[in-house]
C-alpha cells in the first residue's frame, strides 16, 4: 500500500518504519523539511518528503500531528489527499499543555469528528489509545497471544477495513469500533485508553466508557 505519514513523532515515525519494513511504500513528512529526517529514514525505504508532496498519490494518509496543529495544516496540504485515500487521525486532545482550548471540544464534540469538520472530509480514529512505547515495544504478529487491540472508528466500513489492515500489520488487533460519532469511547481517560487490552476486555472497555472521563482527564491536565 502506498502509505503517507505526516509527523515524524515517537508514533508517526515508529509506524512509518515498521510499515515500510513489510513492503509498504511509505513517505514521511514533518513541518521542518525532509533534510530533518535523514537520520529516521537512513537505512530504510521510507522516503523523506516535503509535507506540500507527502501525499502525492497515496492510498492512505497518516495524521500523526498535535491535536491542534490539525487547524493549521496549509490548505494545499489537505487539497493534495487523493480524493479516495484513507486519512487516519492518530491524534488526542491535550488541553492547557499542548494545545490551546478549542471550544468546540470543550462543548462536547466529539475529538475525531472535529478533525474531520477542519479537514473537510471523512477521517478514521485510530493509534490513538496506544502509547508511545507501548507502541514500539508490545507490537506482536496476528494470532499471538496478549496481542493489543487498537480501536478503529469510521462511518464508511471500507475506510474501517482499510485501516484494520494497516493496524494489523503494525502489530495490533484491529477491533471495528463502528462509526466515528462513537470514538468518544476511545478518548483520552476512557477505559481503553493505554490501557493495552487484549481485544475481549477493549471491547468491555469501549462499553463502559463515558463521556465524564474524558472530562475529568482534561480536567487533570489543566490543573
Amino acid at each position: 500500500m502506498r502509505i503517507s505519514v505526516i509527523g515524524a513523532g515517537s508514533i508517526g515515525g515508529t509506524l512509518a518504519l515498521r510499515w515500510a519494513r513489510l513492503g509498504h511504500e511509505v513517505r514521511l513528512a514533518n513541518s521542518r523539511g525532509p533534510g530533518t529526517l535523514a537520520g529516521l529514514v537512513a537505512g530504510t525505504s521510507v522516503a523523506a518528503s516535503r509535507i506540500e508532496e507527502v501525499a502525492t498519490g497515496a492510498e492512505a494518509v497518516v495524521l500523526s500531528i498535535p491535536f491542534g496543529a490539525v487547524a493549521a495544516l496549509p490548505g494545499e496540504v489537505v487539497a493534495s489527499f487523493p480524493a479516495g485515500a484513507v486519512v487516519v487521525d492518530t491524534g488526542n486532545y491535550v488541553p492547557h499543555r499542548r494545545d490551546t482550548v478549542i471550544d468546540a471540544i470543550e462543548a462536547g464534540q466529539v475529538e475525531s469528528m472535529w478533525v474531520a469538520e477542519q479537514l473537510g472530509r471523512p477521517v478514521v480514529k485510530a493509534f490513538n489509545t496506544i502509547g508511545a512505547a507501548s507502541l514500539r515495544d508490545k507490537a506482536l504478529p496476528a494470532g499471538a497471544p496478549g496481542r493489543v487491540a487498537a480501536p478503529v472508528c469510521a462511518d464508511a466500513e471500507r475506510d474501517r477495513r482499510v485501516c484494520s489492515s494497516l493496524v494489523d500489520d503494525a502489530g495490533f488487533a484491529p477491533l471495528d469500533a463502528g462509526p466515528l460519532a462513537g470514538s468518544w469511547r476511545q478518548q483520552p481517560g476512557t477505559p481503553v485508553y493505554t490501557a493495552d487490552l487484549p481485544p475481549a476486555e477493549a471491547v468491555a472497555a469501549l462499553a463502559a466508557a463515558q463521556p465524564d472521563h474524558t472530562t475529568a482527564w482534561r480536567s487533570a491536565w489543566a490543573s
